[in-house]
């Protein structure tokens, strides 16, 4: 490991080039919304992780990369052994390209890159994957993202910042909403600053405005992926999540997060129209034991043309967040699919999938409302 003097003097050159008019600044990551050329997706798992769930998350996973494939081409990570299996669940499923490599996880939005475009250009950023803090082995999970890049066929971006997908949400005009709790935290940036990690950012994803939440660290293995808590779905349009049960621990971090979202400006200074997804109160008989079960309404995934959501058999939860989401979304087709066994993994449909934006210049996205 380099001596913590050449660290930060690296840090303070990341720092110093990341505000220069380079090339490199020009880079952006796109809203989700922007068009897709495919989803990439990972049909594996630690069986010792798990166990019992282990044939529901199966059939979670195809189910998830079927509907998607409907929309756009999906890109399926998958170990040789477990290639059979995965194709029985397909049944068929034309659109769903399988590629062969060994991984840890299925989490793809966190182990693969980010896709950041340059005019129409394409390349993929490096987060550095480690386990979410080293919480979990990763070996092979950390090569997810040059793996992803070398079959995308596009460049990779590197940087010493340690982040995942799922920890960073973005309006795709500079705006970018972060957990404090996970990206500035000693098991991933010992050292890093805000302005740190904000130059390093504007340097390979073209941010310009952070909205920081505080999230909550240490009570699950993401401490407290933005994903799970706040999205973006058009120019200055956020939808957040709430947990109403105040027993819950995440009740008074969502609710430090609306009081935030609700004062927060854009890159433009525009104040944010925040729409609130209630959590569901009752979950589906079998998962109610489940610690880390993430029932939240959030964690959806943007496709092209469609919205890939998840419902939690709380009717009421359920018909309000579909409501709320074909608002957000008009010119959208938004399915709902059970996804417990994810759900009980602790992640959901956006922590499985990670999209590869389309080559050319994209539109902004446009206001859901318009």
């Amino acid at each position: 490991m380099p001596p913590r003097s050449l660290i930060i003097l690296r840090r303070t050159l990341m720092t110093t080039v990341a505000s220069l008019p380079t090339a490199a600044a020009a880079w952006r990551m796109p809203n989700e919304g922007d068009p897709h050329q495919c989803t990439w997706m990972a049909f594996t798992w630690d069986a010792t992780l798990w166990r019992d769930l282990l044939p529901v998350l199966q059939q979670n996973l195809a189910d998830v990369a079927t509907t998607i494939s409907r929309f756009e081409p999906v890109r399926m990570l998958v170990r040789p052994q477990d290639k059979a299996e995965l194709q029985a669940l397909l049944r068929g499923a034309s659109n769903v390209i399988l590629v062969e490599g060994e991984f840890d996880d299925l989490w793809v939005r966190d182990t693969g890159p980010v896709f950041v475009r340059n005019g129409s250009s394409i390349a993929a950023a490096n987060f550095n994957f480690n386990g979410w803090g080293n919480k979990q082995s990763h070996a092979s999970d950390a090569k997810v993202a040059a793996q992803v890049a070398s079959s995308a066929g596009v460049e990779l971006l590197s940087t010493e910042l340690v982040l995942e997908g799922g920890a960073i949400e973005v309006d795709g005009l500079g705006t970018a909403i972060i957990t404090e709790s996970c990206v500035l935290n000693n098991n991933r940036n010992p050292g890093w600053s805000k302005a740190q990690v904000e130059a390093e950012l504007k340097r390979l994803l073209g941010i310009t405005k952070v909205i920081w939440l505080p999230g909550i660290a240490g009570k699950d293995i993401t401490d407290g992926h933005t994903d799970l808590y706040a999205r973006f779905v058009g120019e200055g349009q956020v939808v957040a999540g709430y947990e109403p049960d105040t027993t819950s621990y995440d009740h008074d971090v969502t609710t430090m997060h609306l009081a935030i979202l609700r004062s927060a400006t854009d890159a433009k200074g525009n104040l944010l129209n925040v729409t609130v997804l209630n959590a569901p109160t009752t979950l589906r008989k079998g998962y109610c034991k489940e610690q880390d079960f993430a029932a939240g309404y959030v964690n959806f995934y943007i496709g092209n043309s469609c919205v890939i959501a998840p419902q939690f058999g709380d009717r009421k939860a359920d018909t309000a967040a579909l409501q709320a989401l074909r608002a957000a979304f008009p010119n959208r087709e938004v399915v709902q699919l059970n996804v417990d066994g994810l759900a009980a993994g602790g992640g959901g449909i956006h922590c499985a999938t990670q999209q590869k934006i389309a080559r050319g210049p994209a539109n902004p996205p446009p206001s859901p409302h318009a």
